[in-house]
């Protein structure tokens, strides 16, 4: 998934994005509200973590601006403010979830994973396809019975791979949701880990190269 955390204290926002990678999602980063509409701008997020105290825009502009622009993204509003007006207030302008500060990093973490499922078409938890079984809430990966270790990178393209149930995934696509906002598209680190993963799921070959197009599990 690709998350955006927006969080105007450096040490909590490099802290909470870290978490979310060891998750395997892509996470940019912004520390104040106008950052992060420039994010939104260009990028298509699954989930963005939202603090409400943001200088520059604050963040209940930013949510409202997500909602008005009819985006996919789920909010989940992080804040100091831990009253039932203020968590009322937050929800009713449009954020899916709130979370006060301070918070537990396996609760958050469940709580994007949960909100990141609202904002695709359903999903069964656990994908299975050609044999393969991955769950996303363990972070494991079957082929045949086989347990297949995989990087964070790996099974974020694999994931995707999935949830695209036979549909061809772009090396764009691919790039977008499993790499940050830093990821060079001309490096062929889409091609490399597409390579690395089929070697690790082993014979016979359910990863298909679609010319030209992308790839997709057949």
């Amino acid at each position: 998934m690709r998350v955006l955390v927006v969080e105007d204290e450096p040490l909590l926002a490099d802290a909470i994005a870290e978490w979310l990678r060891e998750e395997t999602h892509a996470v940019d980063l912004a520390h104040d509200g106008e950052a992060a509409l420039e994010r939104i701008a260009v990028n298509d997020y699954d989930v963005v973590v939202l603090d409400r105290d943001l200088p520059r825009v604050h963040g209940d502009d930013v949510c409202r601006s997500l909602v008005a622009s009819e985006s996919d993204a789920r909010v989940l509003m992080l804040t100091a403010a831990a009253q039932l007006d203020d968590r009322v207030t937050g929800l009713s302008m449009g954020a899916d979830d709130y979370l006060s500060k301070p918070f537990a990093f396996p609760e958050l973490a469940a709580r994007v994973l949960a909100l990141g499922r609202r904002s695709r078409p359903a999903a069964p938890p656990v994908l299975r396809r050609a044999g393969i079984t991955l769950d996303p809430a363990r972070r494991e990966v079957f082929r045949n019975g086989r347990y297949v270790p995989l990087s964070k990178k790996e099974f974020a393209v694999l994931a995707e791979l999935m949830r695209a149930d036979g549909n061809v995934v772009s090396s764009e696509q691919l790039l977008e949701k499993a790499w940050d906002e830093h990821a060079d598209p001309f490096t062929g680190a889409v091609r490399l880990t597409v390579l690395k993963l089929r070697r690790k799921l082993a014979d016979p070959p359910v990863v298909e190269t679609v010319p030209g197009v992308g790839y997709r599990i057949t």
